[in-house]
C-alpha cells in the first residue's frame, strides 16, 4: 500500500473490525477522558447544529482538547474511545482549525472523515480532501497533518495502537492552507 493510499475492500475489513471492536466502549467512554473543559450545553447545541448542515454526526463532540491547543490552529475537541490494543478518538475540529505537522511512532494512523470537510496531506505530497466515509492509512513515522476546510466543522476518528506516540512539529504553512479554501 503507498503512502496516503486509501483503503481497499480487503484494508476495509480490518478497519470494520476496529470499529466494531470500539463500538462497545463508546457508552462507557461517554464519562469525560479527555484533558480540558467539558463542553457546555450550548456550545454542543451549535457545534451539533453545524454538523448537521453537512450530515450530522454519530460520536460525541467530547471536550475541549486544551492538552493539544498549542499544536492546534484554533478549537478542536475530543472524545476519547478505547480498549486494550486499540486507540480511537473521535476528533471534532472548528472551521479553519487544523494541527500541526507531526509523527507517530508504535502505530500507523488511520483516519475515518465522519462529518464535515477537511484535509489531510502527507509531507512531499499534494493535501487530500477528506468527507464522511473515506478513510487514509498514514503510515507510522510519516510527517503529515489534518484537519477542518476553512468554511466547514470536520469531525474524523482517529485509530492507533494503544501506546503509539507523537512528535508534534512546526505549523502548516498558513498560505498554502489558506489556498485550499
Amino acid at each position: 500500500m503507498k503512502f496516503g493510499q486509501r483503503f481497499s475492500k480487503n484494508t476495509f475489513k480490518s478497519f470494520l473490525a476496529a470499529l466494531i471492536l470500539t463500538a462497545g466502549v463508546v457508552g462507557a467512554a461517554s464519562t469525560a477522558l479527555a484533558a480540558g473543559e467539558p463542553v457546555t450545553e450550548e456550545q454542543t447545541k451549535i457545534i451539533s447544529a453545524s454538523l448537521l448542515q453537512t450530515g450530522g454526526t454519530v460520536f460525541p463532540i467530547g471536550n475541549d482538547n486544551a492538552a493539544y491547543a498549542e499544536f492546534f490552529t484554533g478549537q478542536s475537541f475530543l472524545f476519547p474511545m478505547a480498549n486494550d490494543t486499540v486507540n480511537v478518538a473521535n476528533v471534532t475540529f472548528a472551521p479553519s482549525c487544523i494541527n500541526n505537522w507531526h509523527t507517530h511512532s508504535g502505530s500507523c494512523q488511520v483516519l475515518v472523515g465522519v462529518s464535515g470537510r477537511g484535509y489531510y496531506q502527507i509531507w512531499g505530497q499534494e493535501p487530500v480532501e477528506m468527507k464522511p466515509g473515506e478513510s487514509v492509512t498514514i503510515p507510522e513515522g510519516t510527517k503529515h497533518w489534518h484537519g477542518a476546510a476553512g468554511n466547514s466543522w470536520f469531525q474524523h476518528l482517529s485509530i492507533m495502537s494503544r501506546g503509539a506516540g507523537t512528535t508534534w512539529l512546526e505549523p502548516v504553512d498558513q498560505n498554502v492552507y489558506r489556498q485550499l479554501q
